[in-house]
C-alpha cells in the first residue's frame, strides 16, 4: 500500500464521496477511485462491497462501460438509523444553532445538521412542531467575532505558528502590536478569546478576540508546551479571567435566591452549606476578584460577601459609588 494511503479520509467519508459520484453518473473505477481517495484497491473493493452488501445500495460494475453505476435511482446516504425521540434531539439541536448565528461555527455546524439529516428523509416521517415550539435558546451579549479573524488564529493554532496583531485593552483608545505563540480559542461568556505566550511580556495571556485587528500568521512554527491545558489555564477563573492568587471567597445568598444559586454549578471549586432561613452560603477558590466582584453586584442586596477583605472592601467602594449615582 502506497505510504499515502495512511492519510486518507475516514470510511464513511470515502463512501459518502463513491456515493456522491455515482448518484451523478460519473464513470468511476478502482483506479479513478484509488487516485481520488489516494487509497489502496483493496481499500476502494472493500468500501464498494461493504455499501452493496451491509448498506443494500443497487451498486453492480457494467462491464461495458468499465464503470460502478447504481443500478437504481438512490437518493440518500442510509448512514444514521434513529428512532422518533433520537429525531426529535436532532431538530432540538437544530434550533439550539440559532443562538450561533452571527459566529464563526454558525456556518459549519448548519452544513453538518443537513448532512446528518439528509440521510433521515427517506426512513422517518415525524413532524414535531408542537414539540419544538416549547424549546428555545437565549444567549444575551454574543460576542462579535470577525470571520477573517477568527479563521487566522485558528489555522495558526492548529498549525502551531506565530501570529501578530493590534490589540486594544478595554477601556484603553490606543492599540498595541503584539506577537503571539497561539495555544488556544476559547469560547466563554458568549465570546472568544485567545490563550496564548506573549514573546514580548514573556507569559500567557487571554485576548478577546473581537478587539484584535490586522492579525497576520507568521511562518514562525512553535511547539505547545506539553503541560498546557485549556481546563488547567481556566481552573482559577469564575468566567475568562484567572489569576495566581489563591483567593477563598465566601458568599452568603438570601432565601430569595438561594434556590437559582443551587440550581447551577458556577465553578469545580464550589461548596455550598445550607444557612437558617432557606439561606445560602457559597464558597469559592480563586485566582482573581474581579469577575466574581462583577457577578456578586449583579445579584444586588440578595448577596453578601463575607470574604476576603479586600473582596468586601471593593464592593464597598462600589456600592458608595452607587449611592452617590443613584441617591443615597
Amino acid at each position: 500500500m502506497p505510504a499515502r494511503a495512511q492519510l486518507s479520509r475516514p470510511p464513511l467519508e470515502r463512501m459518502l464521496r463513491i456515493h456522491d459520484e455515482l448518484r451523478r453518473g460519473a464513470l468511476i473505477n478502482c483506479t479513478k477511485l484509488m487516485q481520488a481517495l489516494e487509497v489502496s484497491r483493496k481499500t476502494v473493493v472493500r468500501d464498494i462491497a461493504f455499501m452493496r452488501d451491509r448498506l443494500d445500495l443497487p451498486i453492480e460494475f457494467d462491464a461495458q462501460i468499465q464503470a460502478y453505476r447504481y443500478t437504481q435511482p438512490v437518493n440518500s446516504f442510509p448512514t444514521v438509523h434513529v428512532t422518533e425521540g433520537e429525531l426529535l434531539a436532532l431538530l432540538v439541536a437544530q434550533r439550539a444553532l440559532q443562538q450561533y448565528r452571527g459566529t464563526p461555527f454558525h456556518r459549519q455546524l448548519e452544513i453538518a445538521f443537513e448532512k446528518l439529516a439528509g440521510g433521515l428523509r427517506d426512513r422517518i416521517s415525524f413532524s414535531p412542531a408542537d414539540e419544538l415550539r416549547a424549546v428555545s435558546f437565549k444567549n444575551i451579549g454574543l460576542g462579535k467575532t470577525d470571520l477573517a479573524v477568527f479563521n487566522a488564529l485558528s489555522g495558526a493554532v492548529l498549525r502551531q505558528l506565530e501570529v501578530a496583531f493590534d490589540y486594544r485593552k478595554p477601556g484603553d483608545p490606543g492599540k498595541s502590536r503584539r506577537r503571539v505563540r497561539p495555544y488556544h480559542l476559547a469560547n466563554r461568556e458568549n465570546s472568544w478569546y485567545l490563550i496564548g505566550f506573549d514573546l514580548e511580556r514573556q507569559g500567557l495571556r487571554t485576548f478577546a478576540v473581537p478587539r484584535m485587528a490586522d492579525v497576520a500568521v507568521t511562518k514562525e512554527h512553535f511547539k505547545r508546551p506539553a503541560d498546557f491545558s485549556p481546563e488547567k489555564f481556566f481552573a482559577s477563573a469564575l468566567g475568562v479571567l484567572g489569576g495566581t492568587g489563591d483567593h477563598r471567597v465566601v458568599i452568603r445568598f438570601a432565601a430569595t435566591v438561594a434556590e437559582r444559586v443551587r440550581e447551577r454549578e458556577w465553578h469545580e471549586s464550589q461548596e455550598m452549606r445550607e444557612l437558617p432561613g432557606g439561606a445560602l452560603e457559597l464558597r469559592l477558590r480563586l485566582g482573581a476578584l474581579l469577575e466574581v466582584e462583577q457577578w456578586v453586584l449583579g445579584w444586588g442586596a440578595t448577596a453578601e460577601v463575607i470574604g476576603p477583605p479586600e473582596l468586601r472592601a471593593s464592593i464597598r467602594k462600589t456600592a458608595a459609588a452607587l449611592a452617590g449615582i443613584y441617591g443615597a
